[in-house]
């Protein structure tokens, strides 16, 4: 083994007051602790890295072959009695070894579910499984020390490749991370593991060695308390869920969805034990019915769609307790990442990411090599005709169409990409189909940053700059050299509406070209100023700054033109027909938005800088950069109700207007109504230096 040292005694852990939930539980005085990860966003490729599937169920070391089978959580909570099939299963291990893995349940779907790992009792129909992936120590021997590959290779030798049983050993692949997460995406796995080769077990630390990258948007939240039911609602109507913030709870929203009614008594009955008349805030907390505050005791798993900048999260469903969680444990991710900096100094990344950074807001993600058999983003079907009304929903999940010469297959058309409103991936596409003599112009010949969400919005989804070899043959595409990566990068050109339906069926949602075309790809063929509120920000102070941009552009004699970004700002555009370089556009718009922002100081800025900024509209003129993108006209976006990006009138920016007033269900009317508002961006351009001396006088 090595440099395997002599087994020590575990640490004793300090005491921790007993949750209600799991009061039947036996607490274990001598536990290890796990080694554990920190929070990422990026799959990267590295070939000193090693990738795991991230299993969505319960952390568990296991010590086997000795006196005494130990089963437990990673705060020595002993899982035997809970789930004694697995226990079993390990009782037949010949070997003295401490393993590290995780619990799971498979639906019926065969995926780990948290939440049937949570009903397990009412459904033992459904297979539970303990997936192995580290090895502590064998047969006497502290393994810690060795690399994670030779632990690994330890540890398949001694259970045997399992392969079918219960007791089954995580297997990894080598460098590919981007393939592996896209593979994860498609297959709605939870995420996946990142973990340096040859890092060693850091006991109850998180390093930087292990990266935890996940799929959804889930976290786990302390119950702070619960409001008041309603109608016929029993026991209690929402949870009120908080996080700590150095030695502060901080209150991140409230859910009341993820429900059953057994759930709701149980639940209700776990946190009577915990009721206090004191709030666990330093502030007040609004809500909309009468609360029963808890002490900050109990952890729940909590999925969600977003957070906002103050770190509240949007529409939270509850997925569960986690019983082998701590409230302290549950901190802000900046806090987590102090401690992780402070506490690991082995653990820094030396990765050779070869993420794309062009643009400063993308990511490069491979069209994936080779995904196989099961569900993986498939190369895209598209077309159908149109369904024209919100409530007419597609009923095929298929459809095959032919468009440019080219046959194209619609898939999975059924699949809801937004959830609260119901609205499917084929009407998604339909709206594309519908609008693709108006959208095609905006895309031509410009270089496509593709933004995929193949679950919808509900995923935060992931950036591919890309083509990839499996791409058909007839998409255009543009070789650009890519300076940060020293790699050819394969752009895919959106010329006609076969590519156009290709790419929506691919899961983007929305479109997004570079600011230039192939043609002068140094020269932007318009200048944009985005205007880009904080949550703190109304519409109307948004507008506001739309008009003084207007009206400062106007005494430069340029002309400016409007759109919805089809979130929560505006984007200004001034057109330029490639007449200058991108430094040049960039600091005319530094200019335009510096004289804006002198006019409204109480509330918009130029600093790039969240911290500088706070909150105030930011009026970004940095858009203006060779590879950067933003949402095209009559783009859809990844927002509540199918949002579009919407062409306006100077005349419609006023007081009242609103990005949710347009949507895939509107456009189209608007269009023939109106026509192209938009078209004269792409039309004659401003003559900068003109503009320049007009301001002077």
């Amino acid at each position: 083994y090595g440099t395997c040292k002599k087994k020590p005694e575990p640490a004793v852990k300090p005491h921790i007051k007993e949750r209600a939930s799991l009061a039947k539980e036996r607490k274990l005085q001598k536990y290890y602790k796990p080694m554990l990860a920190t929070p990422s966003t990026d799959a990267f490729d590295d070939a000193d890295w090693v990738f795991e599937i991230k299993w969505d169920g319960y952390r568990a070391i296991a010590e086997t072959g000795g006196k005494e089978l130990k089963l437990y959580s990673r705060n020595g909570l002993s899982f035997k009695d809970k789930y004694p099939t697995i226990a079993e299963a390990l009782g037949s291990i010949e070997h003295n070894m401490v393993i590290d893995g995780e619990i799971v349940v498979l639906n019926e779907n065969n995926k780990p579910s948290f939440q049937m790992l949570q009903q397990y009792d009412e459904h033992p129909e459904y297979p539970i499984l303990y997936y192995v992936f580290d090895l502590l120590f064998l047969n006497g021997k502290d393994t810690r020390e060795l690399s994670l590959i030779e632990r690994k290779e330890l540890l398949k030798k001694a259970l045997g490749n399992k392969k079918n049983g219960l007791i089954r050993y995580c297997d990894h692949v080598k460098e590919n991370g981007i393939d592996f997460f896209e593979k994860a995406i498609a297959l709605e796995l939870e995420g996946m593991m990142a973990k340096k080769a040859d890092s060693t077990y850091e006991s109850g630390l998180r390093t930087k060695d292990w990266l935890k990258i996940k799929n959804h948007n889930s976290r786990e939240a302390v119950i702070a308390g619960y409001t008041e039911a309603r109608g016929s609602r029993k026991h209690f109507g929402a949870l009120i869920l908080a996080e700590r913030r150095g030695k502060n709870l901080t209150y991140i929203g409230h859910t009341g969805t993820g429900f059953t009614d057994k759930g709701l008594n149980e639940l209700w009955t776990q946190m009577q034990p915990y009721i206090t008349d004191t709030s666990p805030f330093k502030e007040k907390i609004k809500v909309n019915a009468p609360v029963t505050w808890l002490k900050p005791v109990l952890v729940c798993q909590v999925k969600f769609t977003e957070a906002t900048a103050d770190g509240i999260l949007r529409h939270p469903v509850y997925m569960g307790l986690r019983e082998d969680k701590e409230a302290k444990e549950v901190e802000h991710k900046n806090e987590i990442a102090m401690k992780t900096g402070a506490k690991s100094t082995k653990s820094k990344r030396v990765a050779k990411s070869q993420r794309e950074k062009e643009g400063g807001k993308s990511k490069r993600v491979k069209e994936d090599k080779g995904a196989a058999k099961s569900k993986r983003v498939k190369e895209e079907k598209v077309g159908a005709k149109s369904k024209k009304d919100k409530g007419e929903e597609a009923t095929e999940k298929e459809k095959e169409v032919k468009l440019n010469g080219h046959t194209l297959q619609l898939t999975n058309l059924t699949k809801i990409y937004w959830p609260k409103e119901k609205i499917t991936k084929g009407q998604m596409i339909d709206y594309y189909d519908r609008m693709a003599a108006v959208i095609l112009p905006y895309l031509k010949n410009r270089p496509m940053s593709l933004k995929r969400n193949p679950n919808g919005i509900a995923d935060k989804g992931f950036y591919q700059k890309d083509a990839g070899e499996h791409f058909p043959d007839w998409i255009k595409t543009s070789n650009v050299h890519s300076e940060s990566s020293n790699k050819t990068v394969h752009y895919t050109l959106c010329n006609n509406k076969a590519t156009l339906l290709y790419l929506a069926n691919l899961g983007c949602i929305e479109m997004n070209p570079w600011n230039s075309t192939i043609a002068s790809p140094d020269k932007p063929t318009y200048l944009i100023i985005d205007i880009d509120p904080s949550d703190k920000n109304s519409f109307d102070q948004v507008i506001e700054t739309a008009q003084v941009v207007r009206d400062t552009l106007e005494k430069a004699g340029a002309p400016s033109y409007c759109k919805t970004s089809g979130a929560t700002g505006l984007h200004i555009y001034v057109p330029l027909n490639a007449q200058y370089d991108y430094e040049h556009a960039r600091k005319f718009g530094e200019i335009i938005a510096t004289m804006a922002q002198q006019q409204l100081p109480a509330f918009t800025s130029i600093e790039r800088s969240l911290q500088k900024r706070g909150n105030k509209i930011y009026i970004d003129y940095l858009q203006n950069s060779r590879g950067q993108t933003i949402a095209s006209a009559y783009s859809v976006r990844p927002m509540p109700a199918a949002q579009v990006s919407a062409p306006l009138s100077w005349k419609e920016v006023k007081p009242g207007l609103h990005p949710s007033q347009f949507t895939i269900f509107n456009m189209e009317k608007r269009v023939k109504d109106l026509g192209d508002l938009f078209y004269m961006a792409l039309k004659k351009g401003v003559n900068i230096n003109g503009c320049l001396k007009r301001l002077q006088h």
